[in-house]
């Protein structure tokens, strides 16, 4: 009877098979300063300016302040530390990565008639938008009688324990599949607690719903260590077009894509008098892949020689999400003095229904002033709502309430960048600083970010070599989980760069 419930039921649940929540949504709809040594020592601030590759990532209107055909190409080193907090430890951790972060060219076609509009330019370009090689290590004493056991209790209050318990002769790997694509992954968790041991039904019966915890109260060691790589990255298909002397207008189609892998492994040890659990060893590994879709449109206006005003808007980010993720849980427990080893080991790779992930728009407003051929300030102020961010299909329940929280739990966020360069015969000297406000509205779990940058360039005639550093700095109040164990480690991260760039006329 159990099992022919388990399949009726199964063609029912399907839309419970989610693992979404605010940290992904969030990861998708942020980005990072990417782009040329030229465009990242000014901070970003390019959205008045142009004639560069990487300011036609922020106005595509940028391309058609070329003179001429242009192309560039960009290296870039990237070493992420993080200090970190978690109670009485500390630690420290980094990571270091050097890859390809941009390439693109624009291609300027003169009108050589009477009509107003003077020239159009076509380009592609691609940007890395994001960075996602990261990990940090949280070690420390947990007082506050908070350990993994909340974790796997959240999950199975309130289910059956016929639901989250392998059948009798049933292997612990085909239960854990079966239940999955039967109930999903909140049942899965609570399967998980309760076949290793860290669980106890109050009533031995199928029907049972309530249960309790084999850990005693009293103080937990905690080893946590999160590891993730990958990128976000885009490709841009540009065009723009100048109108007289004064005006430039133009438009991206942008194709975006995700490459991101994470896993997070969790030892936790405890000598509390009465407890059965002593040891647990909790393993979370996640795959996403996934592309999307934008668009941008942008101006700049030449109110005069010196000033310039620009204006663009970034439309959503459309994406499409494909996950995979896989478990790994082990205890040790005191059955009459002795020590017993409880493995749960799926070997088994959950694949996640399709989902589709919309992220906010954003406008940005800049104002640059240029000093003839000696040099020019640049200043960029943009503002994104992260509270609009939506997981999709709506009618799911499940992104429902995902996408209730977010409403609830994020803000919209203001970015200022400043810039500045000045020329000495073949070399310029740029410096920038940025300051961008924390999507959260506690301001805490995502903290405020603060940056500046420093460069140099030198011009050969037709070709332009230059190299910039730039440093910032971000303080983060991470939950260990989302669920149980919401206790947060405090990350500050701090990411530097070097950056090499070579562009010339084409």
């Amino acid at each position: 009877m159990k099992k022919l419930n388990l399949l009726f039921i199964g063609i029912l649940s399907v839309s419970a098979l989610n693992a979404q929540d605010i940290s992904d949504a969030l990861r998708y709809s942020q980005d990072e300063i990417q782009g040329t040594a030229r465009f990242r020592a000014l901070s970003g601030a390019f959205g008045a300016l142009g004639g560069d590759m990487s300011a036609v990532s922020i106005n595509p209107a940028s391309s058609a302040v070329f003179a001429q055909s242009h192309a560039s190409f960009t290296l870039s080193n990237v070493d992420t530390n993080n200090d970190t907090q978690y109670f009485n430890g500390f630690t420290t951790s980094g990571e270091s990565n050097f890859d390809v972060s941009q390439g693109g060219a624009a291609f300027v076609f003169e009108n050589r008639s009477n009509s107003p509009w003077r020239k159009f330019t076509i380009g592609v370009a691609y940007d890395r938008s994001n960075n996602y090689d990261d990990n940090w290590n949280a070690r420390g004493t947990n007082p506050n009688n908070q350990s993994i056991d909340l974790y796997f209790l959240n999950y199975a209050d309130g289910k059956r324990l016929d639901q989250i318990s392998a059948l009798p002769g049933e292997s612990l790997a085909d239960a854990y599949t079966d239940i999955g694509n039967v109930y999903g992954f909140a049942h899965q968790q609570a399967f998980l607690g309760f076949e290793s041991y860290i669980l106890e039904p109050d009533a031995d019966d199928d029907a049972n719903t309530t249960y309790f915890s084999n850990l005693a109260s009293g103080t937990f060691n905690h080893n946590y260590s999160y590891a993730s790589t990958g990128y976000n990255g885009k490709i841009s298909f540009n065009m723009a077009a100048q109108y007289e002397d004064n005006l430039y207008l133009g438009l991206n189609l942008n194709s975006h894509f995700i490459d991101f892998h994470r896993s997070t492994l969790l030892f936790e040890n405890n000598s509390n008098a009465g407890s059965i659990v002593n040891s647990i060893e909790f393993e979370n590994n996640l795959s996403t892949a996934g592309n999307g879709f934008s668009f941008q449109l942008g101006g700049i206006f030449k109110l005069s020689p010196e000033f310039r005003l620009g204006v663009a808007f970034d439309s959503p980010i459309w994406y499409t999400i494909e996950e995979e993720t896989s478990q790994y849980l082990a205890t040790v427990r005191d059955d009459g003095g002795s020590n017993i080893t409880q493995v749960v080991n799926p070997q088994t790779i959950n694949v996640y229904p399709q989902y589709k992930l919309q992220t906010p728009s954003k406008l940005t407003g800049s104002l640059a002033y240029v000093f003839g051929t000696q040099g020019l300030l640049s200043f960029d102020y943009s503002r994104k709502d992260y509270s609009k961010t939506k997981f999709k299909p709506e009618s799911d329940s499940f992104f429902t309430d995902q996408n209730a929280l977010i409403a609830n739990t994020l803000t919209d966020a203001s970015t200022y960048r400043l810039g500045g360069e000045y020329k000495v015969k073949q070399f310029s000297f740029r410096g920038g600083y940025r300051f961008e406000e924390s999507p959260y509205k506690d301001g805490t779990t995502v903290g405020d970010l603060t940056g500046y940058s420093l460069g140099v360039g030198y011009n050969f005639g037709n070709t332009k070599l230059d190299v910039t550093f730039d440093q910032s700095n971000r303080t983060n109040k991470t939950p260990l989980y989302n669920v149980g164990l919401t206790d947060a480690a405090v990350i500050d991260r701090t990411n530097s760069n070097v950056t090499l760039s070579l562009s010339f006329n084409i």
